[in-house]
């Protein structure tokens, strides 16, 4: 199965705090890969917890005050995810310390990673520090550790958190996708004009690129 050459551009708003968001990326690249579609991603930004404050907040209590779930239905929804993770190729390690936190820092130092052309190196990199290792991303010194181990300059990387280099930049990009209607991530845009949220799995997604390679037709 091969879709023809013509490269699709694809926005994805996310939060690195956002377990599905990372679900629906690899499913979504599974499809990709399926379907040979040449493409171009573009990670966008979204904070799931603006107001968290920034020693962050431990997850079961952060999902029972904001959805209500019970630590039952918490300890379920994480053993799902792991199952989905593992099939994916990711490892999601759940520990009864994880904490929630606030990620305006982290899309500060990913637009700074973009103007390198490594956006989405250390967008993956986020990721596994949150949710496979459990890294402080709270910690300005952790994130630009994550950044010096994908090959970025750390002395650079804490120097931009320090001074707040992008943070207008990154409120005025979460302000257009707020504009756009954007309430909820995974949001995922393709070609500017089709919108699909949540994770929707890699057969769906499959069909999505099919449909719109039959478009081009």
């Amino acid at each position: 199965m091969t879709i023809p050459s013509q490269t699709l551009q694809i926005d994805i708003v996310s939060d690195v705090m956002c377990p599905w968001c990372v679900i629906g990326y690899r499913q979504l690249a599974a499809a990709l890969d399926a379907t040979n579609t040449p493409h171009e991603i573009r990670w966008h930004p979204f904070e799931l917890n603006p107001d968290m404050p920034p020693e962050g907040q431990n997850i079961t209590e952060h999902l029972a005050e904001k959805y209500g779930s019970t630590k039952a239905q918490s300890d379920a929804n994480r053993e799902r995810l792991t199952r989905m993770g593992e099939e994916l190729g990711f490892t999601f390690d759940y520990a009864e310390d994880m904490r929630m936190h606030n990620t305006f820092n982290v899309h500060q130092l990913m637009h700074w990673a973009d103007l390198q052309g490594r956006k989405h190196d250390l967008k993956m990199a986020f990721f596994a520090a949150h949710f496979t290792d459990g890294r402080n991303l709270s910690d300005n010194s952790v994130l630009a550790d994550v950044a010096d181990e994908i090959g970025l300059d750390k002395g650079e990387a804490l120097v931009v958190l320090a001074n707040q280099r992008y943070a207008t930049e990154v409120r005025s990009a979460e302000e257009f996708w707020m504009n756009q209607g954007i309430r909820g991530v995974p949001a995922i845009i393709f070609n500017q004009h089709h919108l699909v949220t949540g994770a929707q799995g890699v057969e769906n997604y499959t069909r999505i690129l099919e449909e719109l390679a039959e478009t081009k037709d």
